[in-house]
């Protein structure tokens, strides 16, 4: 099986490290997916990365509140944004990916109600 990351479109460092066979430092992101904030890949992380992952993709913070409500309104579960990166790549990704059979980790429901609810309205 082919294995992908997902990173947010502000916060693509792990793509620009896999891309350039070493870890790069970037700004802090700003993006909703408070998760995915980070600022370089630890070299553990970009080990594996390096040796186990076929490519990298981003997603939108746009594209993560359209996945988290694909969440909410068809499976009735709150995800926070950073666990819809998954199905916000696949959904971005959906012509390329279709008729494969497709696994998405989701994890994470650690987001305020009235944040959840903002993001959602956009308000």
């Amino acid at each position: 099986c082919a294995l992908y990351g997902v990173e947010p479109e502000a916060g693509d460092d792990g793509l620009r490290s896999l891309r350039q066979g070493s870890v790069v430092h970037i700004d802090t992101p700003v993006t909703i997916a408070d998760g995915a904030q980070t600022q370089h890949l630890g070299a553990h992380t970009f080990a594996i990365i390096s040796r186990d992952v076929d490519d990298i993709v981003t997603a939108a913070d746009a594209e993560l509140v359209e996945a988290m409500r694909v969440f909410f309104t068809t499976m009735k579960i709150v995800v926070e944004p950073t666990g819809a990166l998954g199905l916000a790549a696949v959904r971005r990704l959906a012509g390329d990916l279709a008729g494969r059979r497709i696994g998405v980790i989701v994890s994470g429901g650690n987001v305020d109600l009235d944040r959840f609810t903002a993001l959602l309205t956009g308000r």
